[in-house]
């Protein structure tokens, strides 16, 4: 394989990488939109995906593609639990604090996957595979296909959510003014809920469709909640395209430096971006800057 073929390879690798940061980081854009916090416990949702299909496929000993939807409505379920209980409860609390009760929250729910499940990594089997598929030299697996498929349509149903159904134009509301929604009769804790159920949602769906590549544990969420946090602050927070561009750029630049420099950095790659973003453009490549009248 030539320097062309090799780039290639890890273009497409990167690209499959960088759509699951996408996914988590529109998880933690559409929570910052909706409460303006930061939700680190994203990435144990994330974890839950994965943990809870491998769960239903192999002790309950459903098939697959029931185990999918179980595992994410399970999650969902999760994440609606913990907005009521530990972010719903909190009246006049301040952002560091609810960002507090988040690591708080994903502490536990990580401690808690460790105690049902081991400390064994799992993986799913592929959904349709594994016979590579050869693109211009480079190969892609089925299941990178079934990343690209599904972060298409969910960009989509995302697309559509938020401009055309009442839900969505309400949650865009609260986004640029929670205070004068509420004036028009937006029920701005009820949208703060759908924005918990989307994220645990987008999460949980990530996790599902990465575990039959990199294999799912009950810490996997740490690295890659991380990571989706850095794809959201490259789209500038944007619960839309942004966040989508910054994953898809975070996975490549990883995948292309752990190639070409060395595998040791490849985690190390998604902060040094990060950190010269914060540096050179602290508001995200993708957002417009804001004025303010005086």
């Amino acid at each position: 394989m030539d320097l062309s073929q090799q780039i290639l390879q890890y273009v497409l690798s990167g690209l499959s990488t960088g759509a699951i940061y996408a996914l988590i980081g529109l998880g933690f854009a559409i929570i910052y939109n909706s409460t303006g916090i930061i939700n680190f416990a994203q990435g144990e949702f994330v974890m839950l995906g994965g943990m809870l299909s491998f769960f239903f496929l192999t002790t309950l000993k459903l098939p697959l593609f029931a185990s999918i939807p179980l595992a994410v409505f399970t999650s969902t379920a999760a994440g609606i639990a913990f907005e009521r209980l530990a972010i719903r409860p909190l009246k006049n609390a301040t952002p560091m604090s609810l960002v507090i009760i988040t690591i708080g929250a994903s502490i536990f729910i990580r401690g808690l996957a460790m105690l049902l499940w081991g400390k064994d990594t799992h993986a799913l089997p592929s959904f349709s595979g594994n016979d590579p598929i050869s693109v211009a030299g480079a190969t892609i697996l089925p299941q990178h296909l079934w990343i690209f498929a599904i972060t298409l349509l969910v960009i989509i149903a995302n697309k559509l959510f938020f401009y055309y159904t009442i839900s969505g134009k309400a949650m865009r509301a609260c986004a640029f003014n929670r205070r004068a929604a509420s004036l028009v009769g937006i029920d701005v804790k009820r949208m703060v809920l759908f924005s918990f159920v989307i994220s645990s949602a987008l999460g949980s769906m990530a996790g599902i469709i990465i575990a039959p590549l990199t294999m799912t544990a009950y810490d996997v969420g740490i690295m890659l909640g991380l990571k989706g946090f850095c794809a959201a602050i490259i789209g500038g927070m944007s619960s839309g395209v942004g966040t989508v561009i910054g994953g898809l750029v975070l996975g490549t630049l990883e995948s292309l430096g752990a190639g070409l420099i060395s595998s040791g950095y490849k985690d190390a790659i998604a902060f040094i971006i990060l950190l010269l973003l914060l540096f050179v453009r602290p508001q995200g490549l993708f957002k417009k800057g804001e004025t303010e009248r005086v």
